[in-house]
C-alpha cells in the first residue's frame, strides 16, 4: 500500500494475539422518533478493516461516537451499532455501555484472538465533546492524562484509526494515542485519502468542481484552494453558492432572496466571490436562470429578468444544460452540495439532472458530505460514482489545503513500531 503520505498502513503490523484499539467513525443518521439507525453506509464501510484485523488474529476493542452536544438528539447508546456490525461480520460484537471505566477495562482484558468488544459512546466523556474542544485548547501531548487515554492505553498494544470522517476533530480519541502507541491507518482511511489526493493533486483533466448546497463556507474555502493550485479547471455553481456569485456579478436577486442570505450572514461571502470572479472568472460558471414556485407550479426566470419577489430554490433548465455539458466532458468530477431544495418535487430538477449526468459521465467522480450523499442516493445508484467519501467537514478541509489534527498525529506516529 502507498505510504508516501507519511502515514503507516494497517498492513505493516503483525496483529496476532495483540490487543488493538480501533477508532471508527460510524456516527449514523438516526430516526428522531424511533432513535434507530436509518443508514448503515458508514458501518458497512468499516467492515474491511474489521475483517482484516479479525483474520490477523487480533483482539479488537472498538471506540466510536454517536451524536454530540451540538447534535444532542442523536447522542444515544451504540448498542444498535454493535448489533449491525455483528450481523455484517457474522460474529458477535459484544457491547458494553461503558467507555473506559473499570467494567470496560475488564472486558478488554478478557478478549481472545478474533474477539471484539464495542465500548460505550465516546461522547459520554466531557473530553470528547465538541464544546470541550472549542473551549479547552489542548495539544495532543496534553491529552495523555485524559480519562480515556490513561485508562485504555495501558491495556492495548496498538492503535488503529479508520475514522477519516472525524479527521478535523482535535479530540483524545483521534490524536492522543498516537503519542504513545504504535499507530496505523485503517483501510478506509487510506481509500479516503487516496481518492481525495487524486482529486487534489493528480486529477484527470478537465477537472470540474460542482458546488452547491447551503453550507457555502465549505464551498468557498475549497474554491479558493482549488482555483489557486489549478486542481479545478471549472467551478460549476448552483444552490446558494450560485446565488452569491450572481450577487457578486451585480445581479439583484430581489428582497426575498437577499433577506434569506442576509438573515444567515451569508452575504459575507459576496466580497470573496467578487475576488474569485475578478481573478478566475473564465473558470467559474454561474446560473443563467433560476426556478421558483407560483400557484403550486414551477416557474423559471432568466437572470436578465431579475429581480424577483419569489424565493428561488433551484437552477433553471438552461443552466442545467450548461452544467450537463461540462460534466459530460470532464475527466474528474467532484461534488459537494445539491443544486437546490431537492426534497421538494417542484425543485428537484437541477439536483436530479446533475446526478444523472454524473452517473453517466466517463470522468472519475468523487462525492462527499451528508446532504450530498443523501441527494445522490435519492436519484441514482451510487455504485455509478467512483468514490463516495464518508466524510463531510473533514473532506472539505482536506481539499481546502488544511492540515487536520488526525493527519498530523498519524504522521507524527510514523516511526513507532509494534
Amino acid at each position: 500500500m502507498d505510504t508516501k503520505i507519511g502515514i503507516k498502513s494497517i498492513e505493516e503490523f503483525n496483529y496476532k494475539g495483540k490487543t488493538v484499539l480501533l477508532r471508527l467513525d460510524i456516527n449514523s443518521p438516526i430516526d428522531p422518533e424511533t432513535k434507530k439507525i436509518v443508514s448503515e453506509n458508514r458501518i458497512k464501510k468499516s467492515l474491511p478493516t474489521l475483517n482484516y484485523l479479525i483474520d490477523q488474529g487480533a483482539k479488537i476493542a472498538i471506540i466510536a461516537h454517536q451524536g454530540d452536544t451540538l447534535d444532542y438528539q442523536n447522542l444515544i447508546p451504540m448498542e444498535e451499532h454493535a448489533e449491525k456490525l455483528s450481523k455484517h461480520l457474522g460474529r458477535e460484537v459484544r457491547y458494553i455501555d461503558d467507555v473506559c471505566g473499570p467494567a470496560a477495562i475488564e472486558e478488554v482484558n478478557k478478549l481472545k484472538e478474533g474477539q471484539l468488544i464495542f465500548l460505550g459512546n465516546l461522547r459520554y466523556l466531557t473530553e470528547e465533546i465538541s464544546t470541550f474542544e472549542d473551549a479547552v485548547k489542548l495539544e495532543a501531548k496534553d491529552m495523555l492524562n485524559t480519562y480515556l487515554v490513561r485508562s485504555l492505553a495501558p491495556v492495548v498494544d496498538c492503535y488503529v484509526n479508520d475514522a477519516f470522517a472525524a479527521a478535523h476533530r482535535n479530540a483524545p480519541s483521534m490524536v492522543a494515542f498516537q503519542e504513545i502507541l504504535p499507530t496505523a491507518a485503517g483501510l478506509l482511511m487510506f481509500k479516503e485519502l487516496s481518492a481525495l489526493t487524486k482529486v487534489m493533486k493528480t486529477p484527470d483533466k478537465p477537472s470540474v468542481f460542482v458546488l452547491g448546497g447551503l453550507k457555502i463556507s465549505d464551498a468557498f474555502g475549497m474554491m479558493k484552494q482549488v482555483l489557486e493550485n489549478g486542481s479545478a479547471d471549472k467551478i460549476l455553481c448552483s444552490g446558494i453558492t450560485g446565488h452569491i456569485m450572481l450577487i457578486a456579478k451585480g445581479y439583484n436577486l430581489g428582497q426575498t432572496n437577499l433577506k434569506f442570505i442576509k438573515d444567515r450572514n451569508l452575504d459575507v461571502f459576496v466580497k470573496p466571490a467578487k475576488e474569485y470572479l475578478d481573478k478566475y472568472g473564465d473558470k467559474i460558471i454561474c446560473p443563467i436562470d433560476l426556478a421558483y414556485e407560483e400557484d403550486g407550479e414551477r416557474k423559471e426566470i432568466g437572470i436578465e429578468a431579475l429581480p424577483t419577489d419569489k424565493m428561488c430554490m433551484d437552477i433553471g433548465h438552461k443552466t442545467i444544460e450548461v452544467l450537463q455539458t461540462e460534466i459530460a466532458k470532464a475527466g474528474t468530477i467532484f461534488v459537494n452540495g445539491p443544486a437546490g431544495v431537492y426534497e421538494s418535487k417542484i425543485f428537484e430538477d437541477g439536483t436530479k439532472a446533475i446526478w444523472n449526468a454524473i452517473a453517466e459521465a466517463k470522468g472519475y467522480s468523487v462525492i462527499g458530505g451528508g446532504d450530498t450523499v443523501s441527494a445522490a442516493q435519492r436519484f441514482i445508484d451510487t455504485d455509478k460514482i467512483n468514490y463516495v467519501c464518508t466524510a463531510g467537514g473533514a473532506m472539505v478541509r482536506f481539499l481546502s489545503g488544511v492540515e487536520m489534527p488526525l493527519i498530523k498525529a498519524m504522521k507524527n506516529a510514523f516511526n513507532k513500531t509494534l
